[in-house]
């Protein structure tokens, strides 16, 4: 099983009380450790402009930036964001930007992609806010761009949003074949028949009814479009909420509680924090309930997880927890 770690960026209000000159130090601390250790297959960055749960001041740097400036300075882990929105940048452009930074990289970047739904981004950023059957169109076209000029080199392509017309990408991605594409949302007539026809890696539902249920319609579709459900690795991202003990579970929800209050609405506060009770939550309890909980989803097929926590700029004491007694458990599985 695959383990990926996300890196704070700010946009879940994680760089709160860094100083904005010691925020790019923070992150690359991070992603150095992970590369040296042997834990972490890859490390994760949002594409997202605005915070959540609420848009406030605090910080949320660019995720490509990120990958790029990941790339100089690691060596061995692989790099990707949990999701590029399609329609943020025009794919033959991203085609190029993602081929850049593979090269820098030396071959280690993954492409997460996916329709994009945070409504108050968009149209502060003037993209408007197309329909759901817009955005997932884009998404269909745009990563057939993408392959093809990872592929081919060049592009020519008519569709109803996106167009080229021999757009060129050199050099190409140092991995053959292209950049792994990670076909990201469980929309179950149109994310995941575009994720059956191009994916390398999915990314929906991480509970065991939704993840069964999800993996269940993708198989459909693969089926439908003549494709390996097996050639598809599915996988999943959980925020992680680890204690020594239930008392320090509650202490660590605790203080994620107090950094929210600080910044967003008591109803934005629930809105995040309710998905994190730990009778239900996969990625929250003690390190052998977290075990428990997700084990049923390796077995289900889960092949790859990303795991966020929430403090980590300022703590790292659960992602040592994680690596000490989760992450050798769920590897053994």
């Amino acid at each position: 099983m695959g383990l990926g770690l996300f890196i704070p960026q700010g946009w879940k209000h994680d760089l709160v009380g860094v100083d904005p000159a010691e925020q790019w130090p923070v992150m690359r601390s991070l992603v150095q450790r992970a590369d040296a250790g042997d834990v972490w297959d890859s490390v994760w960055v949002y594409d997202h402009f605005h915070t959540v749960p609420e848009p406030t001041d605090q910080a949320t740097h660019e995720a490509w930036t990120l990958v790029a400036a990941f790339a100089a300075v690691t060596s061995r882990i692989r790099l990707g964001q949990m999701c590029t929105c399609m329609s943020y940048r025009n794919p033959a452009y991203l085609a190029k930007v993602a081929a850049t930074a593979d090269v820098v990289s030396g071959g280690r970047v993954e492409m997460g992609i996916g329709a994009g739904w945070y409504e108050h981004e968009w149209r502060a950023y003037g993209y408007g806010f197309p329909t759901a059957g817009e955005r997932l169109a884009r998404l269909d076209e745009g990563v057939q761009i993408m392959a093809q000029l990872w592929r081919e080199g060049v592009s020519t392509f008519t569709g109803k949003h996106y167009s080229t017309d021999g757009a060129i990408c050199r050099p190409l991605p140092l991995q053959e074949g292209g950049i792994p594409l990670w076909i990201a949302g469980g929309g179950e007539r149109k994310t995941l028949r575009t994720a059956a026809k191009y994916a390398d890696y999915t990314n929906f539902d991480g509970t065991l009814e939704g993840f069964t249920h999800k993996s269940e319609v993708l198989a459909g579709h693969c089926r439908d479009v003549g494709r390996d459900f097996a050639a598809i690795t599915r996988t999943a991202d959980y925020t992680v909420v680890v204690g020594r003990d239930e008392a320090e579970v509650r202490e660590r929800l605790a203080a994620r509680r107090a950094v929210l209050e600080q910044h967003v609405s008591a109803e934005a506060v629930e809105r995040e924090l309710s998905p994190l009770d730990p009778a239900h939550a996969a990625g929250v309890g003690t390190p052998e309930q977290v075990v428990e909980k997700l084990t049923p989803l390796v077995r289900a097929g889960l092949g790859h997880a990303n795991f966020y926590f929430a403090e980590a700029a300022t703590d790292t004491s659960g992602i040592e927890l994680f690596e000490r007694e989760v992450a050798p458990a769920l590897r053994a599985l």
